[in-house]
């Protein structure tokens, strides 16, 4: 019997903690699992150093010093809990180290959370609850239907696919878009990149699911905005730096009928230490914001450290590697 391959986990403690017992019964039997947050430095480099598989949250300098990586096999599989992987220093990285992220693991309650942002809005549900609360009972404004509009989905993985189902359920026209301009995905229309101006035209319903790489780093501006419709709702459950922050804003204070949700920001505190805005959003009443918690719900975690585990098994096992990254996207 050969050598058992070693995995090391550095995910922060409360996340190894929780879930124990899931990198045991799906990993137990084909590896050796080594847990790290607690580790002295030298103890950590010494079993990175023999790791065949690194597990980590999103491999963000909190989890992994540079001098860490160095330690990193070439040949190894770095595998993310998380889909995102905009914190990965792919420079520092071995080359030749493949690198796996956990796309579409919450797309069930992401895709619910953008509904419920989309129906808030155009039932104008936050700027009528405030005006009862100030005692004005007012029913002369009027709020927008969802059903016979035509949502856009920019960038169509998991999160795409889980929203183009909740939409359609609801009387949605959905049209997608991404690289290949193909799906297996029940759509109205599914386009490649190159149609990124009729897309924008034509939706009454924006939804940007892309992940936050080069091209798509600054891809809603203000030239984009401007080929909207005029009373539009624009969804963002992808990174904030997919949108120039200041055409949003220049945006939404001359047409008050365009609106904007947003999930996930320019500057958070895990990624930049605090919450930061550049522009004076909710003061806006066609603004919607939420603490980037589309996929904060009961037993996400659990599905999401399956999956992961389950792909680095199917790896050790000489099967495909699914959410394998192209580093070109990022360097």
């Amino acid at each position: 019997m050969g050598k058992r391959p070693v995995i090391a986990v550095i995910c922060p403690p409360d996340e190894e903690t929780d879930h124990l017992h899931l990198y045991e019964k799906i990993l137990g039997d084909v590896a050796d699992i080594h847990f790290l947050s607690g580790s002295e430095p030298g103890e950590r480099e010494k079993i990175l150093a023999v790791s065949e598989v690194v597990i980590a949250a999103s491999c963000a300098p909190w989890e992994i010093s540079t001098s860490e990586m160095a330690f990193l096999k070439p040949e190894g599989l770095l595998q993310l809990l998380y889909s995102g992987a905009d914190n990965i220093p792919f420079g520092l990285l071995p080359r030749e180290m493949k690198i796996a992220s956990n796309a579409g693991v919450f797309a069930e309650p992401i895709a619910e959370h953008v509904l419920a942002m989309v129906l808030c809005l155009l039932k104008r549900i936050v700027p009528g609850y405030d005006e009862l609360r100030n005692g004005i009972f007012d029913r002369k404004n009027l709020n927008r239907t969802l059903r016979g509009k035509t949502c856009g989905i920019l960038g169509f993985g998991g999160n795409g696919r889980a929203i183009a189902r909740i939409m359609r359920s609801v009387g949605v026209k959905v049209v997608a878009m991404n690289r290949s301009g193909k799906t297996g995905e029940p759509v109205d229309e599914i386009w490649d990149i190159s149609r990124i101006d009729d897309l924008l035209r034509l939706s009454d319903l924006l939804v940007l699911t892309v992940p936050l790489n080069r091209s798509t780093r600054g891809l809603i501006g203000k030239r984009e905005l401007s080929l909207m419709p005029p009373d539009a709702v624009l969804v963002n459950v992808a990174r904030g730096a997919v949108i120039d922050q200041g055409a949003l804003y220049s945006h939404l204070v001359p047409h008050p009928g365009f609106c904007a949700a947003i999930d996930t920001w320019w500057s958070e505190p895990d990624a930049h230490g605090q919450f930061r805005l550049e522009y004076h959003f909710f003061e806006l009443p066609n603004f919607l914001g939420s603490p980037h918690v589309a996929d904060n719900v009961p037993g996400t975690m659990v599905l999401a450290v399956t999956s992961a585990l389950e792909n680095v098994r199917g790896y050790l096992e000489g099967g495909k590697l699914k959410g394998l990254l192209d580093r070109t996207d990022y360097q």
